[in-house]
């Protein structure tokens, strides 16, 4: 009896344990239900759903909960936006620079870089080029080029190196080129600069020939001569006519007639070998004169052959001479009409292609 009782009480308590336990999993999936619903929103998550709305299945688009604001728009690049904003940009060219007559290279330095030390890197490298290079840097408070030289002082970021293409030797060749270019390239790996940019070398080498032919079409001198009929010219007596006449004697061996700039509208050479200096002059006997007129490097052609022919008669009067050509034959009013209507149609040709006669570029692309 009392084992049956026993089983009873046993059967019994473990019944309640099951309703308890049961009655516990029943409230902990009601409060989990609760819970839900009360964090549960029709709103789609936006920050979940992908943003071209593919996954969307509603007709209506979907609104944003009042609690939530959409994550700001990406910003592609943002840290090259910066650095590009803050780099310097790169300036124009020298306006004494020419891309037609002149290959053209800019140099960025990211440091400040001392004018005297470019220079000295570029000439130890240049020095025995053979062609004109010119260098400038740029002033970033001006906001312009200047022209260096072995006293130019200073520091900067923006250098120009500019190769002329033509000079009265011809166009540049291949092997200029590259020592221009090869040149400039180490330079700037001194100091850890960069070229902005080379021309390209069969493009570069096209246009100088291309100019070179053009310079030849208009490459013309002028020439008469003063020849003695009896005795020769004496040199001091010369000296003082040309001087009276307002020439000066340069370094080359011939007096200069000059325009109020100091350019050079003619010369007045001797026809024999003896160049003009102020010691040879004291003894020289010469048995002729020549003037010449370089038509390209004169502005005003006409005006400057018209004082030239003036300039020469005027000599051979004093002197006892005549006025010839280069053939000795007499040099009159007639051929003189015709070379000055010459003149004005090799300046009418240097003007249509705007190069100038006289002007800065045609000074540079004829010279020796």
């Amino acid at each position: 009896m009392d084992s049956e009782l026993q089983i009873g009480l046993i059967a019994a308590g473990a019944a309640v344990v099951v309703l308890i336990l049961a009655y516990n999993k029943w409230q902990e999936r009601k409060h989990s239900s609760k819970v839900d619903k009360a964090f549960r929103s029709e709103h789609r998550d936006v920050l979940l759903e992908p943003r071209d709305g593919s996954a969307s299945t509603d007709d209506e688009p979907a609104e944003l909960p009042e609690t939530l604001t959409p994550p700001p728009e990406p910003v592609p690049a943002a840290r090259a936006v910066s650095e590009g904003a803050s780099r310097r940009a790169t300036p124009e060219a020298p306006d004494t620079v020419d891309a037609r007559a002149d290959c053209i290279v800019r140099i960025e330095s990211f440091e400040l870089l001392d004018v005297p030390r470019l220079w000295s890197a570029q000439h130890a490298i240049l020095q025995d080029f053979g062609r004109s290079v010119r260098w400038f840097a740029f002033d970033d408070g001006r906001n312009l080029w200047r022209e260096i030289g072995p006293n130019s002082a200073g520091a900067h970021h923006w250098f120009c190196a500019a190769l002329q293409l033509v000079d009265r030797r011809g166009p540049i060749g291949e092997a200029d080129y590259s020592r221009f270019a090869d040149g400039v390239q180490q330079v700037a790996e001194q100091f850890l600069a960069v070229p902005a940019g080379l021309p390209a070398r069969a493009e570069t080498l096209a246009r100088a020939a291309e100019l070179d032919r053009f310079c030849a079409e208009v490459d013309v001198q002028i020439g008469v001569n003063v020849i003695s009929q009896n005795q020769p010219f004496v040199g001091t007596k010369l000296r003082g006519l040309a001087e009276a006449q307002g020439l000066v004697l340069g370094d080359d061996g011939s007096f200069h007639a000059q325009d109020d700039d100091g350019n050079t509208l003619f010369t007045l050479g001797n026809l024999e070998p003896t160049l003009f200096s102020a010691e040879s002059l004291r003894s020289l006997q010469s048995a002729g004169i020549t003037l010449v007129i370089d038509v390209p490097r004169v502005l005003n052609g006409a005006q400057a052959f018209d004082r030239m022919m003036q300039c020469a008669n005027l000599l051979a009067d004093a002197l006892g001479g005549v006025v010839v050509d280069d053939n000795r034959h007499p040099f009159g009013s007639e051929a003189a009409s015709m070379i000055r209507s010459q003149i004005a149609q090799f300046h009418a040709h240097m003007g249509k292609h705007e190069i100038p006669a006289g002007g800065a570029l045609a000074l540079r692309l004829f010279s020796a």
